[in-house]
């Protein structure tokens, strides 16, 4: 019987990747094939353009289809959305049976006496995480299924999506002729793909530079404590340096890949750009250091909206796993220093964990090793076929209730 193939689809706002995996025997997902197009129609994060958004999600679903058509059936897909929020719920029950065992229907109970709707209509729950379960007052447990007692409670993390930018993405899909079998946000898919047990135990914060937006993920003890998207990221580099060069932004981006720095400080200040090399009409040469003081602005202003997040969770410069950053913006080199020396952590750049995938050949073992691509590879780990062996950063499956959650999402 052949396996389920899987789409991970990620809607960037300056690109669209998308994934065909598969899961194996073994617990790993085998990588088939990885496609990228540009994007149209997305802003920061949100659909502001359906047809836009269509057409450039219809022109690599034509790719996916040459490889897989059995994956355009089973997809899941990110949620960037800045105006997502996290919140901590308590919900409790009695446990139900005479002999005073736990069972999965009692945690259930737990979990949706938890999510109580709330008064804003607009928001949904995207992820419900079970940070603990307490059994007759003791904590800290994980899976309290096959132990005794006679309250069960439980305390979740819920991160909230603004409804009809889910919708709108979902609608999209469909459109273009795929169906969607779940969503993720996109921080955690980053972070399923790339972080250890390790760094997830001692904690860290996982950062994704996107294009217009940059996302967080903070864990510590196994669990997710808090995450974010904020609304600036790599592209804010190409108009700043468009601004401060006086260039078209295609010009700009140029630039930035082929000369651009973080640190201004290690560019040698004489040295300059000849930018008639780029465009024959422009006979200005920057210095390569000036480029870099430009670049490095932007940087640190991430570095800075990130850093005033640690600090509201009481995480600044306290996670001994360090940082870890992934995205287009991880590309940039000299990155890894600049984010070191603002957030006072150790700060490495993230590829996916290799241990959880199964590469074919040089093309899936280039992805793998892809700071960009590590969103899309994330999202066919959380699938309902690769879940057997999910992390400890995954919540506890109750079928019965987030089915019901993903079910009243679809058309």
């Amino acid at each position: 019987m052949a396996r389920t193939q899987i789409l991970g689809l990620d809607v960037g706002s300056t690109s669209v990747k998308a994934v065909i995996a598969e899961p194996t025997n073994d617990g790993k997902v085998a990588l088939i094939k990885g496609f990228a197009r540009p994007s149209r129609g997305v802003r920061r994060g949100a659909v502001v353009d359906m047809d836009g958004v269509v057409g450039a999600i219809g022109d690599i679903f034509d790719d996916v289809a040459e490889v897989s058509k059995g994956a355009l059936k089973n997809i899941y897909f990110n949620v960037n959305s800045a105006d997502a929020t996290v919140r901590i719920s308590h919900g409790n029950t009695a446990v139900s049976r005479a002999s005073s065992e736990i069972h999965g229907d009692d945690m259930e109970r737990a979990i949706e006496a938890s999510v109580v709707p709330r008064p804003r209509s607009n928001k949904m729950n995207l992820h419900v995480l079970n940070r603990e379960f307490i059994v007759d007052g003791v904590g800290d447990i994980q899976d309290p299924r096959g132990m005794v007692g006679a309250k069960l409670e439980v305390v979740n993390l819920i991160v909230e999506a603004f409804e009809p930018s889910v919708r709108n993405l979902q609608k999209c899909i469909q459109m273009a002729g795929g169906t969607a079998g779940g969503m993720v946000f996109s921080p955690l898919a980053s972070a399923k793909s790339v972080l250890t047990d390790n760094q997830l135990e001692l904690g860290v914060v996982l950062i994704d530079i996107g294009g217009s937006t940059t996302g967080i993920a903070v864990y510590e003890e196994g669990k997710l404590l808090h995450t974010k998207v904020f609304k600036v990221g790599a592209s804010y580099i190409t108009n700043d340096l468009a601004l401060a060069l006086e260039i078209p932004p295609e010009l700009a981006e140029k630039i930035k890949i082929t000369h651009g720095y973080a640190l201004a400080k290690e560019v040698a200040s004489r040295e300059n750009i000849d930018l008639k090399k780029f465009d024959s009409d422009i006979s200005r040469s920057p210095s390569k250091r000036f480029v870099a003081e430009v670049i490095e602005a932007r940087l640190s202003e991430i570095c800075e909206v990130v850093n005033d997040e640690l600090k509201l969770i009481g995480k600044e410069r306290s996670l001994p796993g360090g940082v870890v950053v992934v995205g287009g913006g991880a590309k940039m080199p000299g990155v890894a220093d600049l984010v070191q020396r603002e957030l006072r952590m150790a700060t490495q750049i993230g590829a996916a964990n290799g241990a959880l995938f199964v590469s074919k050949d040089a093309a899936s073992r280039e992805l793998i090793e892809s700071p960009e691509y590590t969103c899309a590879l994330g999202l066919p780990l959380h699938s309902d076929e690769a879940k057997s062996r999910a992390r400890t950063m995954t919540p506890v499956a109750i079928p019965g209730f987030l089915g019901k959650i993903w079910e009243s999402l679809r058309p």
